[in-house]
Protein backbone atom coordinates (compact mmCIF):
# COMPACT_ATOMS: atom_id res chain seq x y z
CA UNK A 1 0.00 0.00 0.00
CA UNK A 2 1.30 3.60 -1.19
CA UNK A 3 -0.03 6.86 0.11
CA UNK A 4 -2.69 8.11 -2.30
CA UNK A 5 -1.11 12.11 -1.56
CA UNK A 6 2.97 11.08 -1.91
CA UNK A 7 3.12 8.03 -3.05
CA UNK A 8 5.42 7.45 -0.14
CA UNK A 9 5.50 3.41 1.68
CA UNK A 10 5.55 5.02 5.22
CA UNK A 11 2.65 3.68 6.19
CA UNK A 12 0.88 2.51 9.42
CA UNK A 13 -2.44 1.89 10.81
CA UNK A 14 -4.01 4.96 12.16
CA UNK A 15 -7.42 3.70 13.64
CA UNK A 16 -10.31 0.95 12.74
CA UNK A 17 -13.37 1.90 13.46
CA UNK A 18 -17.13 0.43 13.28
CA UNK A 19 -15.41 -1.86 10.25
CA UNK A 20 -13.32 0.89 8.49
CA UNK A 21 -9.95 0.55 8.56
CA UNK A 22 -7.69 4.26 8.41
CA UNK A 23 -3.95 4.53 7.80
CA UNK A 24 -1.55 7.48 8.40
CA UNK A 25 1.57 8.38 6.48
CA UNK A 26 4.46 9.35 8.25
CA UNK A 27 5.87 11.25 5.61
CA UNK A 28 2.99 13.68 4.59
CA UNK A 29 0.93 12.87 7.28
CA UNK A 30 -2.13 12.34 5.31
CA UNK A 31 -4.83 10.31 7.06
CA UNK A 32 -7.16 8.12 4.38
CA UNK A 33 -9.36 5.59 4.29
CA UNK A 34 -8.89 2.15 3.15
CA UNK A 35 -10.16 1.35 -0.04
CA UNK A 36 -11.92 -0.99 0.32
CA UNK A 37 -14.01 0.97 2.22
CA UNK A 38 -14.75 3.56 -0.64
CA UNK A 39 -18.70 3.72 -1.56
CA UNK A 40 -19.88 2.23 -5.03
CA UNK A 41 -19.80 5.40 -7.18
CA UNK A 42 -23.44 5.71 -7.55
CA UNK A 43 -24.35 5.60 -3.93
CA UNK A 44 -21.59 8.50 -3.61
CA UNK A 45 -23.42 10.52 -6.25
CA UNK A 46 -26.46 10.08 -4.40
CA UNK A 47 -25.42 11.37 -1.01
CA UNK A 48 -23.62 14.37 -2.58
CA UNK A 49 -27.30 14.99 -4.29
CA UNK A 50 -28.98 15.47 -1.04
CA UNK A 51 -26.59 18.19 0.04
CA UNK A 52 -28.03 21.45 0.38
CA UNK A 53 -25.77 23.32 -2.09
CA UNK A 54 -28.14 26.23 -2.87
CA UNK A 55 -26.49 28.76 -5.31
CA UNK A 56 -28.70 31.79 -3.47
CA UNK A 57 -28.96 30.29 0.33
CA UNK A 58 -27.42 33.33 2.06
CA UNK A 59 -26.12 30.42 5.05
CA UNK A 60 -24.00 28.66 2.29
CA UNK A 61 -22.89 31.72 0.83
CA UNK A 62 -21.94 33.05 4.18
CA UNK A 63 -19.77 29.73 4.90
CA UNK A 64 -18.19 29.63 1.64
CA UNK A 65 -17.23 33.49 2.11
CA UNK A 66 -14.30 32.09 4.22
CA UNK A 67 -12.44 31.42 1.24
CA UNK A 68 -13.77 33.39 -1.54
CA UNK A 69 -13.25 36.80 0.66
CA UNK A 70 -9.64 36.06 1.06
CA UNK A 71 -8.84 34.76 -1.98
CA UNK A 72 -10.28 37.66 -3.74
CA UNK A 73 -7.85 40.15 -1.94
CA UNK A 74 -4.76 38.18 -3.80
CA UNK A 75 -6.59 38.84 -6.99
CA UNK A 76 -6.91 40.93 -9.96
CA UNK A 77 -10.26 42.13 -11.14
CA UNK A 78 -10.90 40.25 -13.89
CA UNK A 79 -8.90 37.22 -13.57
CA UNK A 80 -10.20 33.93 -14.97
CA UNK A 81 -10.82 30.64 -12.53
CA UNK A 82 -11.72 27.09 -12.10
CA UNK A 83 -14.40 25.93 -9.15
CA UNK A 84 -12.42 22.27 -9.09
CA UNK A 85 -15.08 20.17 -7.69
CA UNK A 86 -18.18 22.43 -7.73
CA UNK A 87 -20.86 19.96 -6.64
CA UNK A 88 -24.33 19.86 -7.73
CA UNK A 89 -24.60 23.48 -6.80
CA UNK A 90 -21.63 25.78 -7.64
CA UNK A 91 -22.36 28.46 -5.83
CA UNK A 92 -18.86 29.74 -5.05
CA UNK A 93 -18.75 30.04 -8.68
CA UNK A 94 -21.29 32.38 -8.63
CA UNK A 95 -19.92 34.06 -5.82
CA UNK A 96 -16.96 35.04 -7.50
CA UNK A 97 -18.86 35.86 -11.21
CA UNK A 98 -20.84 38.25 -9.02
CA UNK A 99 -17.55 40.20 -8.04
CA UNK A 100 -16.58 40.41 -12.40
CA UNK A 101 -14.55 37.12 -12.13
CA UNK A 102 -15.01 34.79 -15.04
CA UNK A 103 -15.42 31.38 -13.56
CA UNK A 104 -15.67 27.59 -15.03
CA UNK A 105 -17.06 24.72 -12.78
CA UNK A 106 -16.01 20.61 -12.91
CA UNK A 107 -16.89 17.74 -11.18
CA UNK A 108 -16.66 14.19 -11.72
CA UNK A 109 -20.46 13.70 -11.26
CA UNK A 110 -22.40 16.64 -12.15
CA UNK A 111 -19.85 19.02 -14.45
CA UNK A 112 -18.22 16.47 -15.84
CA UNK A 113 -16.73 18.36 -18.67
CA UNK A 114 -13.01 17.78 -19.01
CA UNK A 115 -11.63 20.64 -21.58
CA UNK A 116 -10.68 22.46 -18.49
CA UNK A 117 -7.51 20.17 -18.60
CA UNK A 118 -7.03 22.21 -22.11
CA UNK A 119 -6.97 25.77 -20.46
CA UNK A 120 -5.09 27.62 -17.72
CA UNK A 121 -6.11 30.23 -14.78
CA UNK A 122 -5.34 32.36 -12.49
CA UNK A 123 -6.88 30.98 -9.75
CA UNK A 124 -8.38 27.76 -8.50
CA UNK A 125 -11.31 27.14 -6.09
CA UNK A 126 -11.78 23.37 -4.22
CA UNK A 127 -14.10 23.61 -1.33
CA UNK A 128 -15.22 20.73 0.45
CA UNK A 129 -13.70 18.44 -2.40
CA UNK A 130 -10.17 17.53 -0.92
CA UNK A 131 -11.71 15.21 1.62
CA UNK A 132 -13.67 13.07 -1.41
CA UNK A 133 -10.32 12.76 -3.26
CA UNK A 134 -9.76 8.88 -3.98
CA UNK A 135 -6.15 9.86 -5.39
CA UNK A 136 -5.08 13.41 -4.16
CA UNK A 137 -1.68 12.98 -5.71
CA UNK A 138 -3.21 13.15 -9.26
CA UNK A 139 -5.90 15.47 -8.15
CA UNK A 140 -3.36 18.37 -7.18
CA UNK A 141 -1.33 17.50 -10.54
CA UNK A 142 -3.96 18.23 -12.57
CA UNK A 143 -5.15 21.43 -10.57
CA UNK A 144 -0.79 22.02 -11.02
CA UNK A 145 -1.30 21.90 -14.55
CA UNK A 146 -3.30 24.49 -15.47
CA UNK A 147 -3.00 27.10 -12.51
CA UNK A 148 -0.57 29.86 -14.30
CA UNK A 149 2.70 30.82 -12.86
CA UNK A 150 1.63 33.41 -9.67
CA UNK A 151 -1.71 32.00 -9.64
CA UNK A 152 -3.66 31.32 -6.37
CA UNK A 153 -5.52 28.19 -5.47
CA UNK A 154 -7.77 28.27 -2.33
CA UNK A 155 -8.52 25.09 -0.97
CA UNK A 156 -11.44 24.34 2.05
CA UNK A 157 -11.57 21.37 4.24
CA UNK A 158 -11.83 20.48 8.40
CA UNK A 159 -8.17 20.31 9.20
CA UNK A 160 -7.00 17.26 11.62
CA UNK A 161 -5.11 18.27 14.53
CA UNK A 162 -4.68 16.25 17.88
CA UNK A 163 -7.34 18.16 19.34
CA UNK A 164 -9.77 16.30 17.32
CA UNK A 165 -11.32 13.13 18.50
CA UNK A 166 -11.00 11.18 15.37
CA UNK A 167 -13.33 8.33 16.19
CA UNK A 168 -16.24 11.08 17.33
CA UNK A 169 -15.42 13.80 14.36
CA UNK A 170 -18.18 14.18 12.17
CA UNK A 171 -15.87 14.52 9.81
CA UNK A 172 -14.82 11.25 9.74
CA UNK A 173 -18.32 9.78 9.92
CA UNK A 174 -19.28 10.95 6.88
CA UNK A 175 -18.61 8.17 4.23
CA UNK A 176 -17.48 10.36 1.35
CA UNK A 177 -14.90 11.92 2.93
CA UNK A 178 -11.94 9.36 2.37
CA UNK A 179 -9.00 11.81 3.26
CA UNK A 180 -7.77 14.25 6.32
CA UNK A 181 -5.30 16.85 5.94
CA UNK A 182 -3.44 18.61 8.75
CA UNK A 183 -1.31 21.73 8.38
CA UNK A 184 1.67 19.44 7.84
CA UNK A 185 0.39 17.64 5.12
CA UNK A 186 -0.60 20.72 3.27
CA UNK A 187 3.11 22.29 4.04
CA UNK A 188 4.36 19.30 2.17
CA UNK A 189 2.58 19.50 -0.90
CA UNK A 190 3.43 23.19 -0.94
CA UNK A 191 7.19 22.16 -0.70
CA UNK A 192 6.48 19.29 -2.99
CA UNK A 193 5.07 21.72 -5.90
CA UNK A 194 7.07 24.62 -5.19
CA UNK A 195 4.31 26.65 -3.90
CA UNK A 196 3.97 29.28 -0.99
CA UNK A 197 1.30 28.30 1.66
CA UNK A 198 0.05 30.49 3.95
CA UNK A 199 -3.51 29.68 6.63
CA UNK A 200 -5.74 32.96 6.38
CA UNK A 201 -8.35 31.29 8.93
CA UNK A 202 -9.36 27.87 10.21
CA UNK A 203 -9.88 25.32 7.87
CA UNK A 204 -8.58 27.80 4.86
CA UNK A 205 -5.81 27.23 3.21
CA UNK A 206 -4.54 29.41 0.13
CA UNK A 207 -1.56 28.37 -2.24
CA UNK A 208 0.79 30.01 -4.34
CA UNK A 209 2.31 29.04 -7.58
CA UNK A 210 5.83 30.55 -7.43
Amino acid sequence: MNCPLCLGSNIIQFASIEAKEYFTCSHCHLIFLNTINHLPPAEEKERYSQHNNDIYNKDYRRFLSRLCDPLIQKLQKGSNGLDYGCGPGPALAQMFIEKEFTVDIYDPYFFPDRSFLNKTYKFVTCTEAAEHFYKPFEEFNKINKVLDQGGWLGVMTKFFDKSVNFKDWHYRKDPTHVCFYSEETFDFLASERNWSCEIPSKDIVLFKKN
